[in-house]
């Protein structure tokens, strides 16, 4: 029997979900090695299960995929031996689309034979067409090993008439809606796409004689590799022992990168778009600060994702920043609840307030989101608890009040807070002083745009926010989704 995973923790329970890691190398000796820290590296966006695929020419393809963190288990000897070869890709999985329990066909990288050879492929991102791909595949012979929407682009590549697996991959992504980042490898290739949109990141990075991609520079940091650029919108990069070739398969569309990786999912440590990603999460605590200023005593951060933007905060205004909540380090996903008491304790197992700090100040709470509230309410209180004289909390986006359909675990729309409160009464709701957000165009000043959202002509995804989809979910609208009604 396949092992259960431990339930999600109610800290983080509240929190949008990031998608998934992928991560690959070409030319480098002992390839699951550096895999296999590359996706350590990306760990925060997705604990739920992880795999590898190497290959080399003596023992071709192997693959190893287990439930839990890298740490746990990318770390026997015994088992990266079985994993040979100069050539290798990983993933790390939060599911979004897919069963949600202990599947363990629906860990990637997924593998296919073909009638030129092996290839294997690793997506980050969200197929919004995958049940109508599905249900055409299924009608014409396919039969799928998972519930996952990723296995569609191994089928589609299967019938195709293409002559070799870049051009098949080429041919079966064509087909494909929705956001995708994917790092695949065949027996000689490793090989890097984004979607038209570029809506999830993909980079390149150089180790002495050999090529890495990652879904973050931060990836590259931890294996001493230097980043060379980011994969484009709509390039396809194919990588051998002759050096990259680029290919742009798809028509070129105004690209709509998704500001939620500037705001939560990616490392503070990594660049995207040529950003540091801890600069624009401080910036945007300045402009929260600008927008929404309030008389309080101390500026603090809800950890550790609200730690940038507090740190901007109080810098632009003035206020102390302190730790007035301190994270446990050590409790994670994996923490095993003993009695259904221990568990009522929510957030106090994960955070505690610094009691002598907060005691008859005026707090500033400063955090990434607020999605259904409940880990807010529950923050509050214990900071009142702790005999706080006020609590302002100041959100660091927009109000969530849209589902993704791309690639992020998020609750269905009636569930999200700001889907069916305004501001003052999600104010209420939480019981506390105040409640601001950041609008949508300091959200774009802090990422760059000197003037802020382009209504005409957004730059990036912001339908979190806004409802506006740049692909529209076919999927979800098929099921009964309503998109937002054009002004």
């Amino acid at each position: 029997m396949l092992p259960a995973m431990p339930p999600a923790h109610p800290f983080d329970d509240d929190k949008l979900k990031e998608e998934c890691g992928v991560f690959g190398v070409i030319g480098l000796a002992d390839a699951a090695n550096f895999v296999a820290l590359g996706l350590h590296a990306l760990q925060h966006r997705g604990q739920e299960a992880g795999g590898i695929v190497t290959h080399d020419p003596e023992h071709g393809f192997n693959s190893a995929r287990r439930f839990g963190y890298v740490r746990d288990n990318f770390t026997s000897q015994k088992l990266m031996e079985t994993l040979p070869g100069p050539l290798g890709i990983g993933h790390v999985r939060y599911s979004t689309a897919g069963s949600k329990g202990a599947v363990i066909r629906d860990v990637q990288p997924f593998f296919g034979e073909f009638s030129m050879g092996g290839a294997a492929i690793a997506h980050n991102g969200n197929i919004t067409n995958a049940n109508a791909l599905r249900k055409e595949l299924i009608e014409r012979g396919s039969i799928f090993q998972s519930s996952s929407d990723s296995e569609c682009i191994i089928h589609l590549m299967a019938r195709s008439l293409q002559r070799n697996i870049p051009e098949r991959m080429e041919d079966a992504l064509r087909r494909v809606e929705g956001a995708f980042s994917v790092v695949a490898m065949t027996r000689t290739k490793l090989i890097g796409v984004r979607d038209p949109l570029g809506v999830r990141p993909l980079v390149l990075g150089q180790l002495g004689d050999g090529w890495v991609l990652s879904s973050e520079t931060c990836a590259l940091d931890i294996i001493g590799a230097q980043f060379v650029r980011d994969v484009e919108p709509g390039e396809m990069v194919v990588i051998t022992d002759k050096g990259v070739e680029s290919h742009y398969p798809f028509r070129k569309t105004p690209s709509r990168f998704c500001i939620f990786e500037h705001v939560y999912f990616s490392r503070p440590d990594s660049i995207i778009g040529g950003r540091s990603v801890y600069e624009t999460r401080r910036q945007i605590g300045v402009e929260l600060a600008r927008e929404n200023p309030v008389e309080a005593d101390l500026v603090c951060p809800v950890p550790d994702s609200g730690t940038p933007a507090a740190i901007g905060f109080s810098q632009e205004s003035g206020i102390p920043y302190a730790m007035g909540i301190i994270r446990n380090q050590y409790m994670g996903r994996t923490f095993i609840e003993p009695t259904e008491h221990i568990r009522n304790m929510g957030v106090r197992l994960k955070l505690n307030v610094n009691r002598a700090l907060i005691k008859g100040k005026r707090v500033i709470l400063v955090d990434d989101s607020v999605v259904r509230g409940t880990t807010s309410r529950k923050i509050k209180e214990m900071i009142l608890d702790a005999g706080a004289a006020e609590v302002h909390f100041r959100i660091a986006s927009p109000p969530t009040a849209w589902p993704c359909f791309y690639g992020v675990d998020t609750p269905q729309r009636e569930k999200l807070l700001a889907a069916t409160m305004s501001e003052e009464e999600m104010r209420a709701h939480l019981a506390v002083d105040s409640l601001k957000f950041i609008s949508l165009d300091g959200l774009y000043r802090a990422v760059g745009e000197a003037k802020g959202r382009d209504a005409a002509c957004p730059q990036y995804c912001d339908a979190c926010f806004s409802g506006e989809y740049p692909v529209a979910p076919a999927d979800m609208i098929e099921k009964g989704f309503e998109m937002q009604a054009a002004e």
